[in-house]
């Protein structure tokens, strides 16, 4: 069954316990689980595909014997993809109940087998979500700005909703950045919303890669969820990953040679960044030449995977980081 996402009054209404919400706009998705829910209070938890393809029975099991104190349940899958169709054949003839179960994607093409089976189940809905043109953008940040009081220009308006990408999540980020920036001040110019909106790409980059070479699993998946990523961010990521990886490598090659840590990082040639080098030291911890040495290899490698795959390369890539940040490498 296909519900369209403005359709919020049948996706209300529907008693059915299965959700399929795939395309480009991520703000959107977010919007529409609290409609999906509707009033459904249950304890919420998140997956990511390649958790739920390797656990994929014992999660059943535990569908299918909810403690006492969990009554209703609620499942939210992140990048889903045909993969799941045998976990949601499986979920349809299981009949739980009690259960909402919510698979999120990103585009699915026509021929998608698990686009397909939402489309044609009657068990099932399917929740298309494109991206929101520059009309439906402008109004939600000239209606955020008029709320709060503040003046500012047509021309700003656009400099914001260029850089969103078509998503209202981008949107709201952007507006989050510039509302901290103003404080109490009730006026911005153009050339300050421009530095703003700019300011922080490279930064997300750097601080998910740190992450991810600390091992720090929660908090890299958070930024792979906070943060609407594109097929050209791919290979942005991939090569800091390379660089980081083998600065990491010298590190740990004096670092083995000294045995003084804190001096190796001191002396280090091109200096290492003062905010950076706290992240340096928790990764000299975490990893040793040996297997520095096998993560360089297999990043290049999947360097050369996404290259090859690119209507992939989010999930090649996606999965290859939370690997790398549990030490499967």
């Amino acid at each position: 069954m296909i519900i369209k996402a403005f359709e919020k009054d049948k996706l209300k209404k529907t008693a059915l316990d299965l959700f399929l919400v795939y395309g480009e706009n991520e703000g959107q998705k977010k919007e529409l689980i609290p409609d999906i829910l509707n009033n459904f209070e249950s304890v919420i938890d998140k997956y990511d595909e390649k958790d739920v393809l390797d656990n994929q029975h014992e999660i059943i099991s535990s569908l299918l014997n909810k403690s006492f104190f969990e009554e209703k349940k609620t499942i939210i899958i992140l990048r889903s993809s045909d993969k799941l169709l045998s976990f949601v054949e499986e979920i349809i003839e299981k009949r739980l109940t009690d259960t909402k179960i919510i698979l999120l994607s990103d585009r699915l093409d026509k021929k998608s087998s698990i686009r397909n089976f939402f489309e044609k189940s009657k068990m099932a809905v399917c929740i298309p979500v494109y991206s929101d043109d520059h009309r439906t953008l402008s109004k939600i940040a000239i209606d955020n700005f008029r709320e709060k009081q503040i003046s500012i220009s047509q021309e700003c308006i656009n400099i914001i909703v260029e850089k969103c990408s078509g998503d209202r999540n981008n949107l709201k980020k952007e507006l989050d950045k510039i509302m901290s920036y103003l404080d109490k001040s009730k006026k911005i110019s153009s050339e300050e919303v421009y530095k703003i909106v700019n300011l922080s790409e490279n930064y997300e980059v750097s601080e998910l890669v740190d992450n991810c070479l600390c091992k720090n699993l929660k908090q890299t998946i958070k930024i792979l969820n906070d943060n609407n990523y594109s097929g050209e961010d791919c290979i942005l990521i991939i090569r800091t990953l390379i660089q980081k990886t083998k600065r990491l490598r010298n590190v740990l090659n004096e670092y083995e040679k000294t045995q003084n840590l804190e001096q190796v990082i001191s002396e280090y040639r091109p200096p290492i960044f003062w905010k950076d080098k706290n992240a340096v030291k928790r990764q000299a911890k975490v990893w040793d030449l040996s297997k520095i040495d096998q993560l360089a290899f297999k990043t290049n490698d999947i360097e050369m995977l996404i290259k090859k795959n690119t209507s992939r390369s989010l999930n090649i890539l996606y999965d290859f980081i939370i690997d790398t940040s549990k030490n499967n490498v």
